[in-house]
């Protein structure tokens, strides 16, 4: 075989031997690499943690360096560039949700990024009892939420809020719907905002228009009146009943004369309503004494029950009703019975010693 012959297949298993030899040497580093990276993982910590237990902040759209710096200044995690390195080729690196985590030091990667990838964030119970305003519920949303809550309280009397959340307004009072919440901490407001009003609308059921159509009553009046009715109610059974005064007086054109529309134009609850308190705000908008019908928007949050009500008022001719020390109420269908009713109250409070509202 001449020399011109034997040159390319010398060339041949030239390049082959060198092929073989960086296929050997990048077999070998990654070898070293999984050895290393194996006994980074021993390492890692226990599966519950030693440690204090930390919050880590996650932020949307931040890189996993800086979560994996965040995780290492808190003693979360250590030997950060194998913790990068294993988030990496277990392919959990890029598939890590924002929010407020909680950890113990010294915890195993696979259970840090496992809480990450399912975002298995903290969270916390907000409560927002019935009959509450939304000035009330500013410094409970504020808490979750990690916010100022004076300044909360401010943005949330905005009325343009009503139009963004689509609620009849003004404003957002009374379309905040009372229950109990399960919220992410650090969760932004308008988030919380968002799931308060997903709640209300949801009570809003085909069949509840249809009877508020049947009423000539619009979703804002019900509302309205619905919020009247959990502030005078302590006891859910007497609600269609309060619910049938107001209908009645509406119908007649009597003023509500309801006293927690005075309380809320005042700017809060107060335990004796006197006639110089309603003297005090006689022009004001909310005040259901010098003012006919109902007022412009609710007074508080109402709950399904109250809006049955509302919608679904007692078939009876009260006109008048007047609160026993217990809460419950007498009522009455004529203004001799009510002031009959109240002096027997009044009698019995004498009597018990106890204060005469």
């Amino acid at each position: 075989m001449s020399d011109l012959r034997r040159a390319p297949l010398a060339r041949f298993l030239t390049q082959r031997a060198a092929g073989a030899q960086r296929t050997e040497k990048r077999v070998f580093i990654v070898a070293v690499v999984l050895t290393l990276l194996a006994g980074a993982i021993a390492c890692s910590g226990s599966a519950e943690g030693s440690g204090e237990l930390v919050r880590i902040r996650v932020r949307a759209g931040a890189p996993f360096a800086e979560v994996a710096e965040s995780l290492d200044a808190r003693g979360v995690v250590e030997n950060t560039r194998f913790f990068r390195l294993y988030a990496r080729l277990t392919d959990q690196a890029t598939r890590i949700r924002p929010g407020t985590y909680e950890f113990r030091q010294d915890l195993a990667w696979a259970r840090v990024l496992g809480d990450m990838v399912h975002g298995r964030v903290l969270t916390a119970r907000l409560v927002i009892p019935e009959g509450m305003t939304v000035a009330d519920m500013a410094p409970r949303i504020a808490q979750v939420a990690g916010v100022d809550a004076d300044s909360l309280a401010g943005a949330l009397r905005d009325t343009a809020l009503s139009s963004r959340f689509d609620v009849p307004g003004p404003g957002l009072e009374g379309y905040l719907y009372p229950a109990t919440y399960t919220i992410q901490v650090d969760a932004h407001p308008d988030s919380i905002v968002a799931e308060l009003v997903r709640t209300y609308h949801a009570v809003w059921t085909a069949e509840r228009r249809a009877r508020a159509d049947s009423l000539g009553m619009s979703e804002a009046e019900v509302v309205t009146l619905a919020s009247i009715i959990e502030r005078e109610a302590v006891r859910a059974e007497e609600m269609p009943l309060i619910s049938a005064v107001y209908h009645n007086r509406l119908r007649i054109g009597m003023p509500l004369q309801a006293d927690p529309t005075v309380q809320y134009a005042l700017g809060g609850h107060r335990e004796r309503l006197l006639y110089a308190d309603i003297e005090r705000v006689r022009d004001h908008p909310y005040n259901t004494y010098g003012r006919r019908g109902l007022p412009p928007g609710p007074i508080a949050s109402a709950s399904d029950r109250a809006i049955d009500a509302a919608l679904q008022p007692a078939e009876v001719q009260f006109l008048y009703f007047v609160a026993r020390p217990d809460g419950t109420h007498v009522f009455s269908r004529t203004l001799t019975e009510h002031n009959r009713a109240r002096e027997a109250i009044r009698r019995e409070q004498r009597a018990s010693g106890r204060p005469i509202p």
